[in-house]
């Protein structure tokens, strides 16, 4: 197998861009990432989207998409993994370039999401839930997340506000991110004030309904210097999916996010690496209960004790084990098929040196986890910054 590096990245702002087809924003991260590479062709692409079909009533969504920015002809096929589509569609690129199977190969997260009443966006999302024990119930993912939010403080004693740094410290990356969605700061004060959705959540706790896009290109590491004109490659050094059960009531222990751990755990064997080794963090806060339980899944803290790396700064920029550099799902907001993909994109513009002013001093090593349903499937990459 060989070894494969991210040569190009591209992105479209997040938000409600209602101005956007899905096929316009796809077209347009996807040349901002061919520009970056250098390249004018590809040998595939392939799409990471949830409810292209559901909401934009669009299905056949790559080709599309290969049509639309002139690569006619090439090999190209959407990949459905819930939330976690971007990072899916990402492993299945990995795995072509690796294998052999092609030399170039193009990597897109989409989703339009906006252009439908929130009724239908909300009942799209939850597609990813248990249909017949969880949706036929009226549970909502808001839902889902609140109850596994209320056991966390029950279990572990701590209060509502005790998350508050999560998206505290989202909000404050984002002001620097021109794609964010989001690039006001908040304080604990309004936090603490936001209009209540499913108790204990609130609506800071969670990321916003977005539309946007994202892309990569990928190529054999040992072609990387062909393309692009950066001073650093950054190699793919781990690409793992694990699953879980899809219903919360049917896990082993629902404040333990078991596929987090199994994908973590591979990846950080596949790469050679433990946590120790990881200069930032991009995960998955569609809440901010998913925060803390990633980071304790991925052996950055005990059980029980992943609330007290917002609460001691560590997840800052300036912190022990950086989170949502950019803004994350919270802040730069979650188009959730393409989430994944603006994961990796910031992961990599850390490991260029190309983050602007929220640059990590010493970024080497990142990783980034894409969530699909409430756990059901999580999808770990780590990537090396190289010289």
């Amino acid at each position: 197998m060989r070894n494969v590096a991210i040569v190009g990245i591209g992105q479209t702002p997040v938000g409600e861009l209602w101005e956007k087809s899905i096929r316009h924003l796809g077209h347009d991260a996807v040349v901002a990432a061919m520009h970056d590479a250098g390249i004018e062709t590809a040998d595939a692409l392939y799409v990471g989207n949830m409810l292209s079909g559901e909401l934009a009533g669009q299905e056949h969504l790559a080709t599309l998409i290969a049509d639309f920015v002139g690569l006619r002809g090439i090999e190209a096929a959407k990949v459905e993994a819930a939330c976690a589509s971007g990072a899916a569609a990402l492993r299945v690129g990995v795995m072509a370039v690796a294998s052999g199977q092609a030399d170039v190969v193009i990597v897109a997260g989409v989703e339009k999401m906006t252009d439908t009443p929130i009724d239908e966006t909300t009942a799209g999302l939850a597609l990813a839930a248990d249909q017949e024990y969880e949706v036929a119930e009226g549970a909502t993912f808001v839902a889902l997340n609140a109850m596994l939010m209320q056991r966390y403080m029950h279990e572990y004693g701590v209060s509502h506000r005790d998350f508050a740094p999560f998206p505290i410290n989202a909000h404050a990356n984002a002001r620097n991110n021109p794609f964010a969605m989001f690039r006001s700061p908040i304080t604990l004060d309004k936090y603490e004030k936001a209009t209540v959705i499913a108790p204990p959540i609130n609506i800071l706790d969670s990321s916003p309904v977005c539309d946007g896009a994202a892309a990569v290109v990928l190529v054999p590491l040992e072609r990387a210097r062909e393309f692009g004109r950066h001073k650093r490659i950054v190699r793919v050094a781990a690409s793992v999916t694990a699953t879980d059960t899809i219903a919360i009531h049917d896990r082993r222990d629902p404040l333990f996010l078991e596929a987090a751990y199994l994908s973590s755990q591979r990846a950080y064997a596949q790469a050679g690496l433990g946590p120790e080794d990881i200069d930032l963090f991009e995960l998955h806060d569609a809440f901010s209960i998913m925060s803390v339980l990633s980071l304790e899944a991925c052996g950055f803290a005990p059980r029980g004790r992943g609330i007290e790396l917002g609460q001691s700064g560590a997840i800052t920029l300036g912190g022990k084990i950086p989170i949502t550099t950019m803004g994350g799902l919270k802040a730069r907001g979650h188009p959730v098929g393409a989430t994944g993909i603006y994961q990796v994109v910031e992961a990599v513009q850390q490991l260029r040196g190309e983050a602007g002013a929220n640059q990590l001093p010493h970024a080497h090593v990142a990783m980034t986890q894409n969530i699909g349903g409430s756990g059901a499937t999580i999808i770990t990459h780590i990537l090396v910054g190289e010289e």
